[in-house]
């Protein structure tokens, strides 16, 4: 079993920063497909950034340019750099995990936090 907590949600002003990192219960996430996603009241859950088993980061469009997702040395620790945010950044953020490959939708992956709060006023 796999228990993840996210941290470093809170409220921003447009433009500001935050710091979001998603701690495991496992020693490594070495091998596991790691991801953020996030949904606002009323919305779907969208993929904000995921980082394959094989390294290899990606964000979504929406936030390229302004968030970067990164693991810690011992790989047991997400982190998700959030910057110049803006007030549609507003949503609960979830960190999911999956042994392998990347599922194709939120619904394929096996472990959920319980997220994090973020709210980007204006």
């Amino acid at each position: 079993q796999v228990q993840l907590v996210e941290s470093g949600g809170g409220s921003v002003q447009s433009g500001g920063s935050l710091r979001l990192s998603c701690a495991a219960s496992r020693y490594s996430y070495s091998g596991y497909c790691m991801a953020w996603f996030r949904q606002a009241p009323g919305e779907e859950r969208e993929g904000v950034a995921t980082i394959e088993n094989n390294g290899r980061a990606s964000l979504a469009n929406s936030v390229q340019g302004r968030f970067t997702v990164s693991q810690n040395n011992t790989k047991n620790t997400l982190i998700l750099q959030m910057n110049s945010l803006k007030p549609e950044d507003t949503a609960m953020y979830f960190c999911a995990a999956h042994p392998g490959r990347c599922p194709r939708s939120a619904s394929g992956y096996l472990y959920w936090g319980q997220g994090t709060q973020v709210t980007v006023s204006s």
